[in-house]
Order: structure tokens, then sequence, then C-alpha cells
């Protein structure tokens, strides 16, 4: 039995996570924003949400089965979009993510950032799967972007909107963090303490933002060209837009407030995504379960809510879904378990996550998600 499979809750899998990746990866995906207070209260808060169970109900099946934006889903968890997961498993990244994903009937959405390209992702998954984008300044890169991921048979597109600019992770900075990592006098100690890693990225090919690796940027790199491509501008019209050009199933990512929900609604968005950037944007900002129920509220059933942030316990998935969700999304869980060990790491993650669900399900006395209704959480007073 190898230690992936020992692994019994997604902390272990931070655990291994943290013992194969140099310092300076392992913190771009554990740390962040300022004082990491979001960071922290997004775990945290789920606690303060206690479980009211109901007895005497016939839970002998459970069943987690449902659809998010019309993609069918085995349960109600969305595989996050996460930027350049090559980092976390040069060998592995996107791909493996996908292919577990698949493996588990999960919805399986890739970033536009990441470090495998649409076409690519396409050959190794017949899986439902979204795409995530920004609205940058060149709005023909948006809609190359949207015509490609449409031919490859992506179904859903994401548009988050919670990175005007990036926020200031601190971790990186002290790390001297890069995309692709560099070696230097900072950095060569935590690279050489990790010798399985440095050989995965000594003969892997390079990590870069795929999607954009053969674009003219006029000299700079590639990272930094996207990075000026970001759009300070960008207004509820062009979200409207966006909608109106993909022209399918749309959800928009970094809602934490129930008027820019409406918002979503006057646009015409399939989905609210309810999420903080997972604390790594504005920090001080409130844990996403905070914010679930009055967006609930605010979306009145005209649309369905997907909620990310802190997801780690089969019950903090009933958490969310009792108080009106009708997904989560989870990124850390699973790339702790990529970090740990590429795809049977992912698929781990997710298994520890869907067994959990299903049973906390049937311990709170609910077969079916529909089942749950706000009366099975309460917060002390």
């Amino acid at each position: 039995m190898t230690a992936i499979d020992q692994a019994h809750n997604i902390e272990a899998l931070r655990h291994l996570a943290r013992k194969r990746l140099p310092r300076m990866v392992f913190d771009y995906i554990d740390g962040g924003a300022d004082d990491e207070i979001t960071l922290g209260r997004n775990d945290r808060r789920y606690a303060d949400y206690e479980l009211n169970f109901r007895s005497l109900v016939d839970v002998s099946r459970i069943e987690l089965e449902t659809t998010v934006m019309g993609a069918p889903c085995r349960a109600p968890i969305i595989v996050s979009p996460t930027a350049a997961q090559r980092l976390f498993n040069p060998r592995a990244g996107e791909a493996a993510v996908a292919r577990a994903a698949k493996a588990k009937g999960l919805v399986y959405c890739l970033s536009t950032l990441a470090s495998t390209t649409i076409e690519d992702i396409a050959q190794h998954t017949d899986g439902p799967k979204w795409f995530q984008v920004y609205v940058w300044k060149d709005r023909a890169l948006v809609e190359q972007a949207m015509e490609r991921a449409r031919t490859a048979g992506f179904t859903g597109l994401i548009l988050t909107v919670d990175v005007p600019v990036a926020g200031n992770r601190e971790r990186d900075h002290l790390n001297a963090f890069t995309i692709p990592p560099k070696i230097s006098t900072r950095t060569v100690a935590q690279v050489l303490a990790r010798p399985g890693y440095l050989w995965d990225m000594a003969s892997s090919p390079p990590i870069q933002a795929a999607n954009w690796a053969d674009m003219d940027t006029g000299g700079m790199g590639i990272i930094q060209f996207l990075d000026s491509q970001f759009d300070r501008t960008v207004t509820w019209a062009d979200a409207k837009w966006m909608k109106e050009a993909w022209g399918g199933p749309f959800a928009v990512k970094g809602i934490a407030r129930p008027d820019d929900a409406r918002r979503c609604l006057d646009i015409g968005a399939d989905a609210v995504w309810v999420s903080n950037h997972g604390g790594r944007q504005l920090d001080t900002a409130p844990a996403t379960i905070d914010t679930l129920g009055d967006i609930v509220a605010a979306v009145a059933g005209q649309a369905e809510v997907i909620l990310d942030g802190g997801i780690r316990r089969g019950t903090d998935i009933i958490k969310a879904l009792a108080l009106g969700a009708t997904a989560v999304a989870v990124g850390r869980p699973y790339l702790f378990g990529l970090g740990a060990g590429g795809q049977p790491g992912v698929e781990r993650a997710l298994d520890i996550l869907i067994t959990a669900l299903a049973r906390d399900m049937a311990l709170v006395g609910a077969a079916r998600p529909r089942d749950l209704s706000p009366d099975f959480v309460r917060q002390p007073r």
C-alpha cells in the first residue's frame, strides 16, 4: 500500500505534497494574500456551522448524482480551474487532473493560464469540461480562446472577475517564485532538497502558458505579456458581451456580494460562483461560507450557485449544499494530491471527498443533495 493509499484526509495529502515539492512550489499552492486572514477564514469558518441531523431516515441508498450548468456529475463537486498545474507535477499536470476528473465522473475546469493546451486536454478526456477566461484588453485573444474551447468540446465558460490585479502573495516574494521556477541563490537549496522534483523538471518540457506559447508578445515573456493584458476597465457590459459571444452555459466566478449576484442574473449568467480566489486576492474578505446565504437569497433560484474556498471535508460540502449551493468547487485539495503523486494523488483527493460526502449524508439523514435544507445547519450564538 502506497503513502497515497494511506492518506485518509486532505491534510494527509497536503503533508505528502509538502515533502515532495520545493518550498517555493508548495507555498504557491498553500499560500494566500497579505496576512492570509481570508485564507484561514475559508477553512476555519465551516467549524462554526453545526449540522443538525435528522434521525430514522432511510439512507440505505445515497444518491449524489446531479447536473451543474447542464453537465452530469457523479457528485456535486467541481474540479476548479487552477493555473500551471505542471508546476506541481511536471510530468502530469493538467492531463492527470483531467483524467482523474473523468475517472471520478466530475466536471473538469481548465484555466486560461494552463500549462497544457485546450486541444491536448480534449485528447485526455471526453468527460464534461469547462474553460476559464478573463476579459483581456485584446478582445480578439478572448474570442480566439473561446472558439478553440468550443471546437474542442468544452461546454461551459467561466469568467473570473476577482483579479483586476494580482494579490500580494508574500510567500512568493520571500521565495523569489517565478513561473517557471528559476534556480537562484535564494532557491537552490529548496530545489536540491527535492531531487525527484528537480529531475522531473529537467527531463520534461518547459512549463509555460501553453495556450499562448506561439503568440507574438513583442519581446515580453509570455507570463509578463498575459499579466499586461488584465483589463482594469472591465465592467458588467464586458461580461454580458462574453456571455453572448460564448452562447452556452456561462458562470461568473469571484462573487462575494448579493448585489453582484443580481448583476450576474441581469447579464444572463447560468451560474453565480461564490469565491474569494482561495484567499489569494483581497485579504480580510469574508469566508465564502459566510457570504453564501445572502447570495442564494439574492439569486432566488434564477441561476445555479457554485461555492469554493476551504472545502476539506464531506461535512463542509453538506453545509454549503444545505445553505443553497448547487455544487462546491475544489482547487487546493486536488493540487495537494497532484503534488503528492500525480494522477493517483488527484484521484485519491477526489475519492476522499466523494466518500466522505456519501458517509456524512447518511449520518446527517439525507439521501440526496436535494433533501438538504437550511434547517440542517445552525450557528450557535
